[in-house]
């Protein structure tokens, strides 16, 4: 550790190695992957708290969508939070929150209780999340230190993306599913400890005075949880009751009401004039369309291989396999696609896959396990080239002292995209399908329904997947930068 002269706007303790800094690091990944794996590990356990809690399908799809929901909802208002009260300062603060939390989840008795845990914790996680990776680089001065550590935050988060259903698959054959919450709490400690020992305090002058947009945080997660909400209940009421138009209706109303607010007050919580710029439109959609298709497939084949297959939670883990190895290794061709053809044509080669992948899982979810595996190892090519260059052309495209935001803009467009493509794909296959899956060994009948209506949801999926996916890489430009800018001065 050295003391080193700092910009006026880093920190006053920096390092000068990775190893230096292995334990505000450490603690950074650390506080990173728990954030990440929460957003999947419990997605294995869904058919066992299905049976254990007697919840149906658009309940389940709630499970996952309420963490997915509040988590991308917050994630610019956490960060202006902690642009005004200190970085980190929040990320303990949210850390604890979600500490506490996890443990809560022993008390839960009913699926609308542990819908309201998962809710909760996603404000606490999206606490977390624009701060460690705004942290991370407060704590070198070079920048080929700052972009050799996001690396490994990068890793790591990806890591706990992909690996959540294997890990809380493997939990599940020794514990009960409370279990892969209660973990957290051990972990977040941990993590605590770290950053205190480790990440320097923000200094007064590091922080700005603007006020918060809370009522323009309030309008956004209100939009889209209300326009989930008309999803599941157009399912269970009718789609024409009236508590479904009551959903539209208010669901249009704050999302007109968001955008009217965000142009007219002084202190946006997202600057909607950033979208004035092609490429951070373009990434930002084309970002949604890639967690729609994730997370669509992710909750739909984890009730596949568990419902339809009766496989046990560790198989229906080890299937995700070829979605891990994929992940890992797809970023090779991600960045030479980049360097050879520019992001437009990148992207849209990503948008490609992901269209085809979902169209070869219409066919294939009857077709065994091989045709399906397939489908996943396109699918992931897709994701991962997407993913990649949407995330370096947005920070690219934003002013140098905005690359904060732009990175905040990115995750929030994944959340968003993630709660859409949770809640679409349960819809579907509740009212295609059924809306109570039954416990226990599935009848031949309600197999070949569940595949029919897999057929059809994944061909819908593809359709729209491949419109909003390509429809944003045609506004990106012919850069062919595949590495993220290092964040320079404060967060905005």
């Amino acid at each position: 550790m050295t003391t080193a002269t700092a910009p006026p706007q880093a920190p006053s303790r920096t390092y000068a190695s990775l190893r230096a800094a292995w334990i505000p690091l450490a603690a950074l990944c650390l506080a990173f992957f728990v954030e990440m794996v929460d957003n999947t590990l419990l997605s294995i356990a869904l058919p066992t708290i299905g049976r254990d809690l007697g919840s149906g399908t658009t309940a389940l799809q709630w499970v996952t969508g309420a963490y997915s929901l509040t988590f991308g909802g917050l994630l610019l208002t956490a960060g202006s939070m902690a642009d005004r009260l200190g970085r980190r300062r929040v990320l303990l603060v949210g850390l604890a929150v979600f500490g506490a939390l996890s443990l809560c989840v022993v008390a839960v008795t009913t699926t609308g209780e542990l819908i309201a845990l998962r809710a909760a914790l996603g404000v606490a996680a999206a606490a977390m999340a624009p701060i460690t990776n705004s942290l991370v680089f407060r704590l070198f001065d070079d920048k080929a230190l700052r972009m050799r550590a996001m690396t490994v935050m990068i890793i790591v988060g990806m890591s706990g993306f992909v690996l959540g259903p294997l890990l809380g698959g493997t939990a599940l054959a020794h514990v009960r599913w409370e279990w892969l919450l209660v973990v957290n709490a051990p972990i977040a400690v941990v993590a605590c400890i770290g950053v205190r020992l480790g990440v320097p305090a923000d200094r007064p002058e590091d922080l700005t005075k603007d006020r918060l947009d809370l009522p323009g945080a309030v309008l956004s997660v209100t939009a889209i949880g209300l326009a989930c909400y008309s999803l599941t209940s157009g399912v269970d009421r009718g789609w024409l009751s009236a508590v479904t138009l009551a959903s539209v209706a208010g669901a249009v109303a704050a999302a007109f009401a968001f955008v009217r607010h965000e142009r007219r007050t002084a202190a946006p919580m997202l600057d909607l004039g950033l979208f004035s710029d092609g490429t951070v439109r373009g990434a930002a959609i084309a970002q949604i369309g890639t967690s729609i298709a994730m997370a669509s497939v992710m909750f739909g084949l984890i009730l596949h291989f568990q419902y339809a297959y009766g496989w046990s939670p560790v198989r229906a883990g080890l299937a995700n396999l070829p979605i891990i190895v994929t992940m890992l290794g797809a970023t090779p061709l991600s960045e030479w696609l980049a360097r050879r053809f520019g992001h437009r044509v990148a992207c849209l080669v990503g948008a490609v896959c992901l269209a085809g992948s979902l169209a070869g899982l219409a066919w294939g979810v009857d077709h065994g396990y091989a045709a399906i595996a397939v489908c996943m190892v396109l699918m992931t090519v897709g994701l991962r080239t997407v993913m990649t260059i949407c995330a370096v052309a947005l920070v690219d495209a934003m002013p140098a002292n905005r690359t904060s935001i732009g990175a905040a803009l990115n995750d929030t467009a994944q959340e968003v995209g993630s709660s859409v493509g949770t809640a679409v794909v349960g819809t579907l296959i509740a009212a295609l399908v059924t809306t109570r899956l039954p416990a226990g060994t599935w009848s031949g009948d309600l197999v070949a329904s569940f595949f029919h209506g897999e057929r059809i949801t994944y061909a819908v999926l593809a359709v729209v997947v491949g419109l909003i996916a390509a429809g944003g890489a045609l506004s990106l430009t012919d850069s062919r930068t595949v590495e993220e800018p290092a964040a320079e001065g404060q967060p905005s």
